[in-house]
């Protein structure tokens, strides 16, 4: 069972960034026998009918269908992007997932330090980390958590993302266990 990450390349997704995830991702889900497999870096330039000018921002359901297309020898694709991404009826989001396609991406556009002028930059290996698990565990069935503690908690600004942790609380934990069971 494997688990592959997608850069989905606007401008620029750093290495150490999709090092930091793969690593993380890897050293949780190893636990339930997936690997993690980073995949070659892949241009956005068939999403721009996706870009907004007057947000500024991409349709994020369109990266999300990009990452499907990579499913092919995978359980779940996870897709990282430097683009900044918003759906119908919200500002912005961080991720997005659909657990039927078994694709998630997350943006690491308003999880940079720089975009709320602050100065660390290891703080966006932290996010992005948070995001990732929290796209995969939808992918792998999981909702929200009223657990403010727990990745799975929806963050509704970077200030909830900070706030939770990298894991998933015990109840998740549980549910993502039986979801687990007979995934291949």
């Amino acid at each position: 069972m494997k688990i592959g990450i997608l850069p989905l390349v606007v401008k620029e997704v750093e290495e150490s960034i999709l090092e930091a995830v793969k690593n993380y991702v890897e050293g949780f889900y190893s636990k339930f026998g997936f690997r993690v497999d980073l995949l070659p870096p892949t241009t956005t330039n068939d999403l721009f009918f996706s870009y907004n000018p007057i947000r500024r921002q991409f349709l994020g359901r369109f990266f999300l269908t990009k990452v499907a297309e990579h499913r092919r020898d995978f359980s779940a694709v996870l897709g990282i992007t430097d683009g900044d991404l918003y759906e119908e009826g919200m500002n912005f989001i961080f991720g997005l997932a659909n657990p039927y396609l078994r694709a998630a991406i997350i943006s690491l556009a308003r999880l940079r330090p720089e975009f709320y002028t602050e100065k660390d930059g290891e703080v966006l290996k932290e996010r992005a980390i948070k995001e990732a698990m929290h796209e995969l565990g939808h992918v792998f069935g999981l909702g929200h958590c009223e657990n403010p503690g727990c990745v799975m908690h929806f963050s509704n600004s970077i200030i909830d993302t900070d706030h939770k942790g990298k894991d998933y609380c015990e109840k998740c934990l549980n549910k993502l266990k039986r979801n687990l069971e007979g995934i291949g």
